[in-house]
């Protein structure tokens, strides 16, 4: 495994994070979520990624009871908050309420003491920005939360956020953002203000929903064991994967395989490792429903692709890559 700094901070987080949407609590048995986790603690994955609603809160749970009894410090433990976890009319959001009652339920599903990067899962427009970045200033001064982040904001929230983060001197280290050999809407806009503002990225979606993984044959029925059988899965496959579920571009992806295995690569690997070239993404977060995958792609994290293969693969995706800044988050 490699590391890295995150955006201008002094942390170190694993070049491979291990995140735990679809699969614990919905997908995966909470035995074979620990094995998961096993197995990502042993191929020296030491970030791991989680969000209060996934699941509704199971997620949470299950990684926070798998990881008892690993040394604390030994590990980044990073959640988020926004999405709704209740009924209630103040159980979503960014409001101050929000933030600070769905901090401390994280932390009990979590049983852990603080949180290592608590992100913003989206931007909040009926909060004022200003309510929200000063509940999150008082968390970092309360020893609950480290550093912030942010998932899925535009270059000019990001901008927005920054400046209050500055004045509240808080330090807003982390963008996680969708991005992929098909989605690449981060590079225009995003990433340039990131590295301005001293964001590094930790990246989610890298197989685009699991279509660069080349499981998804043109003509043929979405295998049973895919995200896209999955009931935990279904309503995000639906609204992120299917624009890729056409003939034509899983045809296009298959064109992908000879040069995976001219690389000695699976293709989640190439897919992974292609994300990974990017001087500017810090981490790459997987998931798993099986130990073996957690294994088997954590191999990407040393790879390095050469000018031509990238080239190459650029050449094959013409005209299937989303760069419209416009459809963040």
């Amino acid at each position: 495994m490699e590391y890295r700094k995150l955006g201008n901070s002094g942390l170190t987080v694993s070049r491979i994070a291990y995140g735990n949407w679809i699969n614990h609590g919905g997908k995966v048995d909470e035995e074979m979520a620990n094995n998961c986790i096993k197995a990502a603690l042993d191929v020296g994955i030491t970030t791991f990624d989680t969000a209060d609603v996934y699941s509704d809160t199971k997620a949470e749970q299950i990684l926070g009871k798998a990881l008892q009894g690993i040394r604390r410090e030994s590990i980044e433990l990073c959640t988020k908050v926004c999405h709704p976890t209740g009924n209630g009319k103040n159980d979503s959001g960014l409001s101050r309420k929000h933030i600070f009652e769905n901090c401390h339920a994280s932390l009990r599903r979590l049983q852990t003491d603080y949180i290592d990067v608590y992100y913003a899962h989206r931007f909040d427009p009926h909060t004022p920005l200003e309510e929200t970045m000063l509940a999150f200033a008082d968390l970092v001064r309360q020893g609950k939360v480290l550093y912030v982040g942010i998932s899925e904001w535009t270059a000019e929230q990001i901008t927005r956020g920054a400046a209050l983060a500055r004045e509240l001197k808080v330090p807003m280290i982390a963008s996680q953002p969708q991005y992929s050999m098909l989605w690449r809407i981060i590079e225009r806009d995003v990433i340039p203000t990131c590295q301005r503002e001293g964001l590094g990225q930790i990246v989610w979606s890298l197989l685009a929903q699991g279509i660069l993984s080349g499981k998804y044959l043109p003509g043929q029925a979405v295998p049973t064991d895919s995200r896209a059988n999955s009931s935990a899965g279904k309503p995000f496959f639906q609204r992120l994967a299917q624009q890729w579920m056409e003939d034509h571009i899983l045809e296009t992806v298959q064109k992908l395989r000879p040069i995976a295995e001219a690389a000695e690569l699976t293709m989640a690997q190439l897919a992974i490792a292609w994300v990974l070239q990017n001087p500017h993404v810090t981490s790459a977060i997987i998931g798993a429903s099986r130990p073996e995958q957690v294994r088997e792609n954590a191999l990407a994290a040393g790879v390095k692709l050469d000018a031509a293969i990238m080239e190459e693969i650029d050449r094959i995706l013409t005209g299937l890559v989303e760069y419209d800044p416009g459809k963040t988050g």
